[in-house]
């Protein structure tokens, strides 16, 4: 079973969304028969290429939130995050950038089979780290840590071979309905926006395999087939009084 995660690199609730959506599938009964994989969802255009600027600044700029009030929201998003695992989390301590170049550097770890550690590293160094991913020598540092060939990334990026690819991502999850990141899609038939819980997801992938695997019980020939509706009892059956 396929699911899929458009994130944005620079969004805490993505960064959560996936931690979530890794513990879901580590509880899930067939975990080890589901691929994440993860897609990209740049909202960051808006700043500008080669500078960075505080959280606090940009939140202020973007959404006129006063410092009580971003305080409130960051420091329960954080909160939220320590209480899953997820500790240092820094969300409201930290820059924000133009991300499109990190996600030309993601679908190329991708494209290198890289896909799961290559997100899972940019967050924690992003959240865990509070450590610069926007400009290319953040990024081919980046690349050595991942195992990545540090020249071949730097060709990649400068020549921007996966710049429509990103492009393309975003608009694919347009397309499925997408308004903001994170948003999930389980076997390309349901669509999760949100950082939804833990829970809420697992529910969602036992539902989506229940939905594809019907259960067969195999007990001589008054075995019963049962799929996600009940169970049906064989026509030559004997009815018993």
């Amino acid at each position: 079973m396929k699911v899929e995660i458009w994130s944005e690199i620079t969004c805490p609730w993505c960064g959560l969304g996936s931690h979530r959506l890794d513990r879901a599938v580590e509880r899930f009964e067939h975990g080890d028969e589901v691929e994440v994989i993860h897609r990209s969802f740049p909202i960051s255009d808006s700043f500008a290429v080669g500078s960075t600027v505080s959280v606090r600044e940009a939140t202020l700029r973007k959404y006129g939130l006063a410092d009580a009030s971003l305080e409130t929201t960051t420091r329960q998003i954080e909160g939220m995050a320590e209480q899953e695992g997820l500790s240092p989390y820094r969300v409201l301590d930290n820059q924000v950038g133009n991300t499109r170049l990190a996600h030309e550097f993601l679908a190329h770890a991708s494209a290198e089979g890289k896909n799961r550690v290559a997100w899972d590293g940019v967050f924690r160094a992003y959240f865990g780290q509070a450590r610069p991913v926007f400009g290319l020598d953040d990024l081919l540092d980046l690349a050595d840590e991942f195992g990545l060939e540090r020249e071949k990334t730097r060709r990649v990026l400068t020549e921007g071979r996966y710049r429509q690819q990103v492009q393309d991502e975003l608009e694919q999850a347009q397309q499925l309905g997408a308004t903001g990141a994170p948003f999930i899609v389980v076997d390309g038939r349901y669509g999760i926006p949100g950082a939804q819980n833990t829970d809420a997801l697992l529910g969602v992938l036992r539902q989506a395999w229940d939905e594809t695997h019907p259960t067969v019980l195999a007990a001589g020939s008054d075995a019963a087939l049962c799929g996600p509706d009940g169970c049906a009892v064989p026509a030559d059956h004997a009815t018993h009084a």
